[in-house]
């Protein structure tokens, strides 16, 4: 797809900008890092052009200065706190973030375990990370935090959580999700290197909103879209605009914890060195978009591509009216309908001509591609055959995949292994494909194609299963999906 963002510019101008963030303090900076450090999905559909490990390759520029803490909260140990998008509890994905991070180069300092308060299975993940040679610190709950200043920062609130030994100027702290206690282990670490006599810094590295866009702007509207299940609003950072006169965004819970932060921080330094909850970012990404027409078009495509995901969650049984009502409010805001997304009515309109389940995928140069589901396979699967087939210029009426391959399959999935669906999902064809490629050009053909399905939008008139949902994700594609269940 077209691109509107330039991704070397941003490695290259956010750790620089970084860099400099860490020598206005004596050579130590604690980046609490907001969202994902990497599988950044959301920005790359925002921001096309941007690439899932953006962050990863820029801080790869300070690798030799930085080192990464990640946070767990107690609390989430203790009620096995599931991440939604990965369906594994936060515990493991500790775990699974260290494990990524040292295979990228990146040195993993410690984990430490916030809102501790003697919870069994805390106590138990601690030795297992220690008998696995992770260094492991404990941060306690402090009574009325964030708003007893007093005692927070003193030696019965900071100074009672353990110090965690860092080793290089640029401490990432980093978390499986929201509410891990991030800003509270900088704030802890800040209070507690100031009484070892180092003024270190802290700074956040947050994507979304961003702060030097129009509050109205798509891709800003598109992150309260992502967010609403959290109720995140964007807003006129009131702290920036009467120290500088200029408008910068960011979004409440930063703004309405500031005047907190802005007390804690007087504790530590004597004064703070921010004049608002913008300056205390570093984010450099508004900077870097080269297209804007063509971020603000993917953008409406992901407030809508949102709003279906509310209501795909409705039909799975979730209470999130006020979820999809709030998304749907944002429709007029950024000017758009249901209609707006072509591959909505594409995909109808087949449906109702034809009474099967259908999709449809809007590739980049505007063809609209249309699949339907049969006995062999759902209609997602057949739309990767024929997105392919279009791509590759490979005659529509070819079939690529035998029916005497895929029958074979068939019985496996009902008689083997219980199946109850006997139509290939697309993984299934994807496999097809790749066994059939050694012999056959026209699989081989289709099968270089998948790169250029990155970044189109894909729309079906009924919920896919887990595999194929998985599928698009690895492809790249933003898909939607009516709220309705497979008969």
């Amino acid at each position: 797809m077209k691109k509107g963002f330039d991704n070397e510019k941003y490695c290259s101008i956010q750790s620089a900008h970084i860099s400099e963030r860490i020598a206005q303090f004596d050579g130590k900076l604690y980046l609490e890092l907001g969202g994902k450090l990497f599988d950044d999905h959301h920005a790359c559909r925002v921001l096309p052009g941007f690439e899932p490990d953006s962050k990863l390759r820029m801080l790869s520029k300070l690798a030799d200065r930085l080192e990464i803490v990640i946070v767990i909260s107690a609390e989430d140990i203790e009620r096995n706190k599931v991440r939604a998008d990965l369906g594994i509890t936060y515990d493991e994905d500790v775990l699974r973030l260290r494990s990524e991070f040292q295979e990228r180069g990146f040195f993993v300092g410690s984990v430490v375990i916030t809102h501790f308060n003697g919870q069994p299975s805390a106590v138990s993940y601690r030795q297992r990370l220690e008998n696995m040679g992770v260094k492991t610190y404990l941060h306690y709950l402090i009574d009325e935090y964030p708003h007893n200043v007093q005692l927070i920062a003193s030696d019965e609130g900071f100074g009672k959580n353990d110090y965690v030994l860092t080793e290089r100027p640029l401490v990432v702290v980093t978390a499986p999700g929201p509410g891990s206690g991030k800003m509270a282990v900088c704030l802890s670490q800040l209070y507690n290197e100031q009484k070892r006599g180092i003024r270190a810094g802290y700074a956040k590295f947050e994507t979304f909103p961003v702060w030097n866009l129009p509050l109205k702007h798509p891709v800003n509207i598109a992150y309260e879209a992502a967010t609403a299940d959290l109720n995140d609003v964007n807003m006129i950072d009131p702290f920036h605009y009467d120290a500088y006169g200029k408008v910068a965004i960011n979004y409440n819970r930063d703004i309405e914890i500031f005047p907190v932060l802005n007390v804690l921080f007087e504790q530590i330094y004597g004064e703070n060195p921010y004049k608002s909850p913008t300056d205390m970012g570093v984010n450099m990404i508004g900077f870097c978009i080269s297209d804007d027409e063509v971020c603000c078009q993917a953008a409406r495509q992901e407030i809508i591509r949102r709003y279906y995901e509310a209501t795909n969650k409705a039909a799975d049984g979730a209470s999130n009216q006020e979820e999809i009502s709030k998304i749907k409010l944002l429709f007029s805001q950024a000017n758009i309908s249901l209609d707006t997304r072509r591959v909505v009515g594409a995909a109808k309109a087949r449906s109702k001509a034809c009474g099967h389940s259908c999709a449809a995928i809007e590739l980049a140069d505007g063809t609209i591609i249309t699949s339907q589901s049969g006995l062999l396979m759902g209609c997602s699967a057949a739309l990767l055959l024929n997105a392919t087939k279009y791509l590759a210029g490979i005659d529509h009426d070819v079939k690529l995949i035998p029916q005497s391959m895929i029958e074979p399959i068939q019985k496996t999935k009902i008689t083997y292994l219980g199946g109850k669906n006997p139509r290939l999902h697309t993984d299934e064809v994807l496999v097809a494909l790749s066994v059939l490629s050694d012999t056959d050009e026209h699989c081989s053909r289709a099968l270089q194609q998948l790169p250029n399905l990155r970044g189109c939008q894909v729309h079906t008139t009924v919920m896919l299963s887990d595999i194929d949902r998985k599928i698009f994700k690895k492809l790249g594609v933003g898909l939607s999906c009516e709220p309705v269940k497979k008969r």
